[in-house]
Order: C-alpha cells, then structure tokens, then sequence
C-alpha cells in the first residue's frame, strides 16, 4: 500500500485554513484543499500495516489503507467505490469527522499520522466534480414499505441504504428541512448545506420520498405509521440539551446553544427573520458572551459569536485542561484525551477549565455577569476550592453541555418502546429491534449523544436489520 518508504521520506502536511481575519466576515467554508500532487504524496505514507488498526478506529470501518493506495497511484474513480463501499456521505465525515481513524494510526506514535480526513473529502469532492457520483435506484421493488423518522445522517443513511434495497421509504423530518443536526446544528462555516441537498436529491431519485415540517407524534400519529408501513425506524437523535440548573438561568440572556446556532443557518439559508427565530431573536454583536461547555457545540457557538461581531468570548468548562500531548503507551489506539484547539478558538477566545457556574446575575431580567468558583480534580472528584469565587463579565450566555437523551414527548411516548437506564431507546446492535414489533430505533436516539459517523454506521446497519426482518435475508452491508 503506497510507497513502501514513503512515511520515512515524507513529512506529513494537512489542509490549510484561510486567513482568520479574512474568513470571520462570512459564513462560508475556509479549509484550503492540498493540490493533487500532495494529495497522493500523503497517500504514499500509508504503510501497509500488519494491522491497520485505522479499520477499528474508525466507526464505518472505512477501507482506508486501500483508498490511500488508489490515490497514491492516481485511481480517484476506484477510491471513490472503495469509499462509498462503507460510507454514505463521506462529504460530511471529511469535513466534521474529529477523525478517530487519525487518533489510532500507527504512524500517530510519533504524531504524524497519515492524514485520511482530508485524503477521504478531496476522493468524494473529485467524485463530485467529475460527475461519477449518480442515483442507484434498485432494479427491483420489493414491495415492502419504510418510514423512517428523523433526517440526521442516521436517518438518511438508513433511508439510502433501505431505498437501493427496492423497499419504499419514506422520510420524515419535523423541520422545515431535511438534515437534522447536520442542517441546523452544524455552522455553515464547517459545512455548508450545498452538501445536504444534492445528496438528498441523489435520494429522491432513488425513490426516497422526503416529508418535511411533519412531526410524528403531532402531525401524523404513531399509530398510524405503524398501520401504513410494514416497518418504522426511528433515528430521531438525542435532542434534550443538559440545562443549567442554577440562580438566575431563567433570564432571557441565558440561551440553549442548539437554538443560537439554528437561528444563525436559518439566516443564512435567507428565512427572514420570524422564521428563522420565532421565539426571539439571539444575537451576540457587540455582547460579553459566554460558553459553558468545552466540546464541539461550544467551539461553533464561539465561532458564531465571533462572526456575529460579540464584544468579547469566553468559554468554560467543568472538567480540567487536558495535558496537551497524550501518553501515547497508555492510550494509542484509543481515542486520546489532549487539549483539541479549534479553528473557531484560534479566531479569538478566552478558554478557562476546572470552573463551575454558581449564579447568574442580572439587572432587571437583563444578565449582567456569571458568578464562578474554580475546582480542584487532584483526588479524582470535584471539589470546590474555597475562596476562589470571580465573576465574569456576561451579556448573553449559551448552554453547551451536552445532550441527555431523546425527547420523550410525541413520538417515543406514542410508541410505547422501551426505555434503557440512560433514557435511550433500548434496542441492540446486533438487530437494532425495540421492544415494539416492526419498530427499530439507531443512531443518537438509541445510543446517546455521539458523532456523526457513528450514526451513519448505525443507520446503515439498522437498514440491513430492517432490510433481513422484511426478507428473510439482506445483501445490504453492516
């Protein structure tokens, strides 16, 4: 695979990003591709390892050392099959992906691992720009009918994947439009929701019907799904975000960050405006904002903010600062736990660890500040350090702590499944079933809060379970 020396001769080299001053006056994609020629160069570093451990590291299991070898030898057409063999969209992955697959290289023993995020978004993008990426509709029908309800990447892997099998699926989606987290919770400056629709065009014309702006539960009930298909999945994602249960929270300057960050793709997808925030507009220009939660969700409420012109960022978080390099003989393969800087950090922000969130504080309904105390970790369990109380200065506050679990109303209290300790819909990965009959549930819904690759792999295999349950068998792959 590659060149058999090429780890040893080549240093590796990502994609760039564009100038920070230049990229916060849009919300549009700033990742700079590496041309061909350092594409493939990067391709040859893959080593043909015994064991290629990047498989496991990755959630869909993509055939990585495989695709590397085709492009270092200049095959996009056969990467781009190899690709789509294990993964739907590899367009998103490339782009939002933290790249678990990078974390368990072999060559990130010495911190320079093959760099497959990018090598996989510049395969789908060629695949794009050359046309080789069309419609698979099935040539046969089956017969048999799905609905699948809630667009995420589970939704629409699953939907995909069951609709090439010949069955006839129908998605569903409560929003105005299709994507779920990917559509809304996404900023477009990660990416942009071009992506989404010619995806889901490719979709319809595989005989995927698309219902948006109908809630399962409310608009059309469970019980008739239930009675008008012959299976019904639910991959409606893990959307309770973790409150702030403090003094002061109830103030109108205290804001989910899913709902900052919906408001801000609905503006930019051109709703006007009581549409695209129709419980109150949030917007950070000229304002103190702070971020409480240090993941992924608060690094796009600071780039947000940062466009949105705020007077000033900061985000805390409860756990301590990560070390900035992992002990790689404790952790490699495994995910490590190291301090990650994001793009949306390096634009500008103030990042503190180790602090807990006391009370807001407010002047006539109005927040003025966030009362902190810091907290000591040293013995294993948080402990408040006593006389270390600050304030920081707030005008508006977003909660990014993290999600606990689907929402209960609506469809999941209609359906009667069971529940699992966590609050997820209980059902295995071995044939993602729920309680119910002719009901199955995957992705965050089941599982819990998690990645995106994560449930386009549970969608995929929730439509060969779904896809055998109807057939007796299935051809699709897990």
């Amino acid at each position: 695979m590659g060149k058999a020396t090429g780890f040893l001769e080549i240093d590796r080299q990502d994609r760039s990003y564009s100038d920070a001053k230049e990229r916060l006056k849009h919300y549009k994609e700033f990742v700079v591709p590496l041309p061909e020629e350092k594409l493939k160069a990067q391709a040859s570093r893959c080593m043909n390892c015994g064991i290629p451990y990047c498989h496991n590291g990755c959630p869909v299991n993509n055939i990585i050392p495989d695709w590397n070898h085709l492009v270092y030898e200049g095959d996009w057409q056969n990467a781009l099959e190899v690709l789509h063999s294990t993964n739907n969209f590899p367009e998103f992955t490339g782009r939002i992906c933290p790249a678990p697959c990078e974390a368990s290289c072999t060559l990130n023993i010495d911190d320079a691992p093959v760099t497959i995020k990018s090598i996989e978004c510049a395969i789908v993008d060629r695949g794009w720009q050359e046309g080789w990426i069309q419609p698979q509709p099935p040539k046969r029908k089956t017969g048999k009918s799905v609905a699948v309800v809630g667009s995420g990447p589970a939704g629409m892997a699953c939907a995909q994947q069951l609709a090439r099998a010949g069955h006839s699926v129908t998605l569903f989606e409560k929003n105005d439009r299709m994507g779920g987290l990917l559509r809304y919770g996404i900023p477009d400056f990660k990416m942009e929701k071009d992506l989404i629709n010619r995806r889901l065009m490719q979709m319809q014309a595989e005989g995927v019907v698309l219902r948006e702006s109908t809630e399962i539960g409310v608009h059309v009930s469970m019980e008739s799904l239930r009675e008008n298909f012959d299976a019904v999945v639910m991959s409606g994602g893990a959307e309770e975000a973790r409150q702030l249960n403090i003094p002061g929270a109830e103030m109108a300057g205290v804001r989910l960050a899913m709902e900052f960050l919906t408001q801000q793709n609905k503006r930019n997808a051109g709703d006007e405006e009581t549409r695209a925030a129709p419980r109150g507009s949030i917007v950070a220009t000229g304002k103190h904002v702070i971020v409480i939660g240090g993941g992924d969700t608060g690094s796009d409420c600071v780039g947000t903010s940062n466009r949105q012109g705020a007077a000033s960022v900061t985000q805390i978080e409860i756990m301590p600062k990560p070390p900035v390099r992992e002990d790689k003989a404790m952790v490699w393969p495994e995910w490590p736990l190291k301090l990650r800087t994001s793009s949306s950090h390096e634009e500008g922000c103030e990042r503190d660890w180790a602090i807990n969130a006391k009370r807001v504080l407010g002047e006539n309904g109005q927040v003025t500040g966030l009362e902190c105390v810091r907290l000591d970790w040293s013995n294993g369990r948080m402990e408040e350090v006593p006389g270390s109380e600050f304030v920081l200065k707030a005008d508006l506050i977003f909660l990014a702590m993290g999600f606990t679990g689907p929402r209960k109303a609506g469809m999941l209290d209609q359906s009667e499944v069971e529940l699992d300790e966590r609050g997820n819909v209980k059902a295995n990965v071995s044939d993602y079933k729920t309680s119910q009959e002719g009901v199955f549930a995957c992705g965050d819904m089941r599982r819990g809060q998690s990645l995106v690759v994560w449930a386009i792999r549970e969608g995929r295999q929730c439509a060969h379970a779904v896809d055998e349950h109807l057939m007796g068998s299935s051809e699709l792959p897990r």
